[in-house]
């Protein structure tokens, strides 16, 4: 599972078997709390939340929107 950062407890990273055929560029983001998956392309979307509350949500969208260049590329490098 590659990690393509750390923030404030938050983990952002990829699975390394994203589907076949490999699904669109997204990442999933981790706390203690639960896990989320983010679609990443024009905008940013919740795929599905399991345990985090609406704040830490929240934080890691506005992370995920912040970030999503670097996410793009990383997603692109890892999967091409």
């Amino acid at each position: 599972m590659p990690t393509v950062l750390r923030d404030r407890g938050f983990r952002y990273f990829f699975y390394s078997d994203e589907g076949s055929p490999l699904e669109p560029c997204h990442v999933h983001v981790s706390n203690g709390d639960g896990e989320a998956k983010f679609w990443v392309g024009d905008d940013v979307t919740v795929a599905y939340n399991r345990g985090l509350n609406r704040r830490d949500l929240a934080f890691a969208m506005m992370v995920v929107r912040a970030k999503r260049s670097q996410i793009e590329r990383a997603w692109h490098g890892y999967f091409y």
